[in-house]
């Protein structure tokens, strides 16, 4: 991998949850692809990058800006480590939101190196006069500093090394048109398909080294939310108990006894997402807002939207009208539920 310089600690959320975000920057070393020819999914946009890369290289110029898009736990920070390891250079880690004023990023760009990399995680978060301080800096590579206030106001502009940055976000919509302009690459990750997850699996398997039986890694790959980061904490949950109970093999009621440990159910929801489901069916079925469903379950509406609605909604367990979310008849099925009449508040 590169070398990486991580300027800030990432957040960390506590317990394990579908977004995962205490194992973004922290992922287990070994799990973690150490090239594209290990990186399983997403096969064209790794394509993509693979050509970006070598043209840029071919031109000896930095490779253009780079924004992924997508849901936590796909695949953003490591392909941000694959592109530098392939540009040969240095990557500089930083979180969104610690960039709270110009002079916070002032100091990480003029300490970049030619042709480094910086990778911003949550970038959709970065402050809006922060922002307006990387458009010189993404276009010509020089950074204006205003000195003073007032009459006495004057801009120094100091020349920065050529670099690359990545941004990583969940939510692309909240990024200025002027921002986002300025990425020459985009890519969106999409959720994974069941075949890949068990690829995935398998390969984190070997390197954990325990044995598991096709038909229970397949279980695991099924309720891993099309999320290759859930598969892996799945994966290593599931091996502490075949560790414990079935001398380091994983059969289908290990895995079956450690999926039911966590809270996961045979359609991959975990507990906040049937809290989410009753919420609404106890309000006779929908449609009620976000910020109803937010305070009844004691969850951000950041969260709820980002982590758990996206996947509900592929899973065809709830839908988005312009009054609200509703639940769906699977929803109810499956829960074994029957919308109650909705609660006057």
């Amino acid at each position: 991998m590169p070398k990486v310089i991580s300027i800030n600690k990432p957040a960390a959320d506590g317990e394990p949850r579908p977004d995962g975000r205490e194992e973004d920057l922290k992922l287990d070393s070994t799990l973690r692809p150490a090239d594209f020819s290990d990186f399983v999914g997403q096969s064209k946009i790794v394509g993509n990058l693979k050509i970006y890369i070598t043209a840029a290289q071919k031109r000896q110029e930095p490779l253009d800006h780079i924004l992924f898009s997508g849901g936590p736990g796909l695949g953003k920070t490591t392909l941000s480590y694959l592109v530098a390891k392939e540009l040969g250079t240095s990557i500089r880690v930083i979180q969104g939101p610690s960039l709270e004023r110009p002079a916070d990023l002032a100091g990480i760009l003029t300490g970049l190196e030619n042709r480094n990399v910086l990778f911003i995680d949550e970038i959709h978060r970065i402050p809006i006069t922060v922002a307006e301080y990387l458009y010189s800096a993404m276009e010509d590579f020089n950074l204006n500093i205003m000195i003073d206030q007032g009459p006495h106001a004057r801009t120094v502009q100091l020349t920065i090394a050529p670099f690359t940055l990545i941004g990583a976000t969940t939510r692309e919509g909240l990024l200025s048109d002027p921002f986002r302009s300025r990425f020459g690459i985009f890519e969106k990750l999409e959720l994974y398909p069941e075949n890949d997850l068990l690829r995935i699996i398998k390969r984190s398997a070997k390197i954990l080294n325990v044995q598991g039986d096709e038909a229970a890694l397949k279980m695991i790959a099924s309720r891993s939310r099309g999320t290759p980061r859930i598969a892996n904490q799945i994966l290593k949950r599931v091996r502490d108990v075949a560790q414990v109970k079935s001398n380091n093999l994983i059969t289908t009621a290990i895995a079956e006894e450690g999926l039911k440990m966590l809270g996961i159910d045979e359609y991959g929801l975990v507990p906040t997402d049937r809290k989410i489901l009753q919420t609404i069916i106890d309000n006779g079925g929908g449609p009620i807002g976000l910020k109803t469903i937010s305070i009844s379950i004691g969850e951000e509406e950041d969260t709820i939207e980002d982590v758990y609605e996206p996947y509900l909604i592929k899973c065809c367990m709830i839908e988005k009208t312009p009054r609200g979310r509703k639940t769906t008849t699977k929803a109810h099925e499956h829960l074994n539920k029957h919308p109650k009449e909705p609660r006057l508040f």
